[in-house]
């Protein structure tokens, strides 16, 4: 099982940073390798990945909303995945976004990967576009400020936005829907010139 672990201080109240993670139909601003996210409901997640000419698709469960605080995450089937994402308030502007998880990798090549320190290297360069990415924009594309636990909480309802981001249990962002850049469920080591690649983190 490899395990990564990675820190970044950004230069927003810790508001704006949680409420960006919440917006995950987003994440291809930012994680490498991400193809597309879709939000099914509020704690089901359908990912498209593509790293080295290899295109997976896996669903994810968010088992944990904490607002300001946590996010963590499991794979329901197929590859083995869990992880976290906490929120550390370091002053009135300033957060401090850790992430942590684990993965298997089942491949030679994500296994070397993992080895070689790939998948580190990958979700420190994504943890640097988030800090690009919302600092850029000074607000976040939207939000969800509900909780969630063992189960998602009562009423909440879903609704796809006309443009870019989704928030969870009907909130909408404004910011655009695609782009590249955080990596983990799956991870491959180039050859030639130790370039490396990894997947996405979630």
């Amino acid at each position: 099982m490899a395990t990564v672990q990675q820190s970044i201080d950004v230069n927003v109240p810790v508001s704006t940073a949680y409420n960006q993670w919440t917006q995950f139909e987003s994440f291809p601003e930012f994680m490498g390798g991400v193809e597309s996210v879709v939000q099914q409901d509020s704690t089901h997640l359908h990912w498209t990945t593509k790293v080295a000419g290899q295109t997976r698709e896996f669903d994810t469960v968010i088992t944990e909303q904490e607002p300001d605080s946590r996010v963590a995450w499991s794979t329901q089937e197929g590859v083995e995945h869990a992880g976290s994402v906490t929120f550390e308030a370091l002053g009135p502007d300033t957060t401090r976004v850790n992430v942590q998880f684990q993965w298997d990798p089942d491949s030679a090549v994500e296994k070397i990967g993992a080895f070689f320190g790939a998948d580190d290297m990958q979700v420190r360069s994504d943890l640097k576009k988030f800090k690009e990415f919302i600092e850029s924009r000074g607000t976040e594309t939207g939000a969800w400020r509900g909780e969630v636990g063992s189960a998602p909480q009562a009423g909440e309802v879903f609704e796809s936005g006309s443009e870019g981001t989704t928030g969870l249990g009907g909130t909408t962002g404004t910011g655009p829907g695609t782009g590249t850049g955080l990596g983990g469920a799956g991870g491959a080591t180039g050859a030639g010139g130790g370039t490396t690649e990894t997947g996405p983190v979630i």
